[in-house]
């Protein structure tokens, strides 16, 4: 690991422009669980449905108030805080050598560690409007809601702001994060299996100097990355150091 790790110091001290691709993996060590591990949320059934079809646009239209019920069980963790990784993201965004985080997590934890170059394309938990009028809501007015959770103006439904199975991704995010993947020098992928469409294709406009994949399971893109570290992402990151 410590060899590792050098070579991974000594890839961030040349890089210019660093950008940070993250997965579920980021955010274990602040206490959330990951999705697609052995005791992940996608692992098991509840009461015959699997998460993948309870997160699902069709199922949040359809069935509501159980989409709500899963949601706020599973979906949200309000006394969750950034940990090491998110960190140290935020030292090199400051130093100037980190360009953007792209990052499939709802959870808002590189925001809550004070980065302001995030593209959250799967949205936020912290981000929830009313579907008929637009009022913004923060995540406490899902959490502490009972059932649907409806709007103070309207009485519309408030919606989370983050993209279920079967819906887009936001179209200015996306573009973002294409834009910054394709012009870094250095791209670390870290805590995601690169399962999940399209934000995997997302590392096909990376055309930098060095990919490095930090990760404790293989991923799709292991043979063309310049360094794989199998380990925990928070002591990894933890471990850097700035110039």
């Amino acid at each position: 690991m410590n060899t590792s790790i050098e070579k991974l110091q000594t890839l961030v001290n040349r890089a210019k422009r660093i950008v940070f691709f993250g997965g579920a993996g980021v955010s274990t060590a602040s206490g959330i669980p990951d999705f697609r591990g052995e005791e992940g949320l996608f692992q098991r059934e509840y009461d015959g449905l699997t998460a993948e079809m309870m997160l699902s646009e069709s199922f949040f239209y359809l069935h509501p108030e159980r989409f709500f019920q899963f949601y706020r069980a599973h979906m949200l963790h309000p006394d969750a805080q950034p940990n090491a990784a998110h960190r140290k993201l935020m030292e090199l965004e400051r130093a100037g050598k980190l360009r953007g985080i792209v990052t499939q997590n709802i959870d808002g934890l590189h925001r809550g560690a004070g980065n302001r170059l995030v593209y959250e394309i799967h949205g936020s938990v912290h981000q929830n409007y009313c579907m008929d009028c637009n009022q913004f809501y923060p995540m406490e007015k899902v959490l502490h809601s009972k059932g649907i959770p409806r709007c103070d103006y309207c009485g519309g439904i408030v919606k989370p702001w983050v993209t279920l199975y079967g819906e887009p991704l936001d179209a200015p995010t996306e573009t973002g994060a294409c834009r910054e993947i394709s012009n870094c020098d250095l791209l670390i992928v870290a805590g995601t299996s690169l399962n999940v469409e399209p934000a995997a294709s997302f590392l096909n406009y990376f055309h930098g100097r060095a990919l490095v994949v930090i990760n404790r399971e293989e991923t799709p893109v292991d043979e063309r990355a310049t360094l794989c570290i199998r380990g925990d992402i928070a002591q990894v990151m933890d471990a850097l150091r700035l110039e």
